[in-house]
């Protein structure tokens, strides 16, 4: 074999364990009369494509019906329970080799969260989460699988004194007793922070501050942190940065974030306008898009970002307001509340309630029907110029010189630079008179480029002349990992 062959392996082998990207889950609470069975509603699970699932127990069936599968399980140990964990390490010894251990590795357990937003509970349990939290790690490391399961525990947004503006997040000082530990914990143990992100209750409390698009990422303009000048177009994103620079206020700069639990209610009582199937479906299929593109956040651009769709199943048992019985995308009877494709790939009509799939979910960014003329010259000309758009396709006698309009030329222009920077909200913004569809405006000879024709993947490649009078090539967008890998294949040949 030679250096370089062998190069290629180590190189991609690197890579390949760099470049999962982001993933999209569900959550399955089981708080509900006449569910199906576990096996059959693993095999609605397994129908979606969904890899990743959320349980909030220890079920021997349920993970009996897991077993085989290949799906990634995220298993609760319920605040009723921490108690005991947190007493004695062998009530952590026993529950790991009474519960976990006979079901793995068929089931393949990667996470056990220990306890469930615990700075919501009513009793002192925050204080008991780090000690079972220690107990179940320690329990895991003599079974030798404290590497491939992780332990942590799930919080709610509340964990924070302020979310606005994100680059202002902090935690509650309240809580300081118990985050210290818990975050050394988490830090040195690599482990993730797991939060509970709910747009919908930011826009139901306060509508006259979030509006509905924005919650729905469905906005049209930015917000703006005044700290940082970086750019928000969904409050999602806003939430999660502002963990994360909660947890940069601490210090804490390289613990992960995960959120464990998001969705929209379908139905609510009277007063919650908002919780429609129209919405739910909005909010969950963008969401997904989001994600699985693999954007990031303004604070993170391109970060890995896994999350949990909360849930498979509406639950009735479940008290308070209408819209908690109503958060699932199955009813008991295993009939869709609403259709959501887990691939992103697809699009649904929600105004007809039909499937209406286009190109396999590509987006486009065009000009908007709302923009001044004045102000799409000024995008049209950004683009052309700094933005780096090839936009000789506009110029007289080429394909998409017609029609002869501010709006038709700038549209083309949009659409380049959004799939040259990753198809992502922002690249789409130009001052708020850019908009994304989901239906090709490609006419005649003009073709409008998408993120996976040859045009757009070459637009993710630049070389430059090094010093040394080498060509350096540079990579970015969703897919410079795989560039990577290709390149060094070719070198290596």
């Amino acid at each position: 074999m030679t250096s370089g062959f062998l190069l290629l392996i180590f190189a991609t082998s690197l890579l390949l364990g760099i470049c999962n990207g982001s993933t999209v889950g569900i959550c399955y609470g089981r708080n509900a009369d006449d569910l199906p069975t576990p096996d059959k509603a693993v095999d609605l699970i397994k129908n979606q494509n969904i890899n990743y699932v959320r349980i909030y127990d220890s079920n021997i069936q349920v993970l009996k019906a897991f077993a085989n599968t290949g799906i990634e399980l995220m298993v609760g140990i319920p605040n009723s329970d921490l108690l005991p964990f947190s007493q004695f390490q062998s009530n952590a010894d026993t529950w790991l080799k009474n519960s976990i251990l006979p079901y793995y590795p068929a089931t393949k357990i990667t996470y056990i969260t220990v306890g469930a937003e615990v700075t919501e509970a009513a009793d002192n349990a925050s204080s008991m989460v780090v000690p079972a939290m220690t107990n179940v790690y320690n329990a895991l490391r003599k079974a030798g699988l404290h590497r491939k399961i992780k332990v942590s525990t799930t919080h709610s947004l509340g964990v924070l004194s302020r979310s606005y503006p994100p680059s202002a997040g902090a935690f509650n000082s309240k809580h300081a007793g118990f985050l210290k530990p818990l975050l050394e914990f988490l830090a040195e143990k690599h482990s993730p922070f797991l939060v509970n992100l709910y747009p919908y209750y930011a826009y139901r409390d306060s509508s006259n501050n979030v509006s509905l698009d924005y919650a729905l990422f469905e906005s049209s303009s930015e917000v703006i942190d005044p700290n940082t000048g970086l750019l928000y177009m969904n409050m999602f994103d806003a939430q999660i940065d502002s963990i994360y620079f909660a947890l940069s206020g601490l210090n804490f700069k390289t613990i992960k974030v995960v959120v464990t639990e998001t969705g929209w209610p379908s139905k609510g009582s009277a007063k919650e306008t908002a919780a429609t199937p129209e919405n739910a479906q909005t909010y969950n299929t963008n969401l997904i898009r989001h994600v699985i593109n693999n954007t990031g956040t303004p604070a993170k651009p391109g970060e890995e970002l896994d999350v949990y769709i909360f849930s498979l199943f509406n639950e009735n048992r479940k008290s308070g307001l209408d819209s908690e019985r109503n958060w699932g995308l199955y009813y008991p009877d295993q009939t869709s509340v609403y259709n959501l494709d887990f691939t992103g790939k697809g699009t649904v009509d929600v105004n007809t309630g039909g499937n209406l799939t286009t190109l396999n979910g590509t987006s486009w960014c065009i000009a908007s029907p709302n923009a001044t003329e004045s102000d799409l010259k000024n995008g049209l000309d950004w683009a052309c110029s700094s933005g780096n758009v090839d936009c000789s396709p506009i110029q007289p006698s080429q394909p998409c010189f017609q029609p002869d309009s501010i709006a038709s030329h700038a549209s083309y222009a949009f659409n380049s630079y959004y799939q040259q920077n990753g198809a992502t909200d922002i690249a789409c913004s130009f001052g708020g008179t850019g908009m994304k569809t989901y239906q090709n405006p490609s006419y005649d000879n003009c073709l409008y480029m998408t993120a996976g024709s040859k045009k757009a993947a070459a637009s993710n490649i630049t070389t430059n002349a090094t010093s040394s009078g080498q060509t350096e090539i540079l990579l970015r967008g969703p897919y410079s990992c795989l560039l990577v890998i290709v390149f060094a294949m070719i070198h290596a040949l």
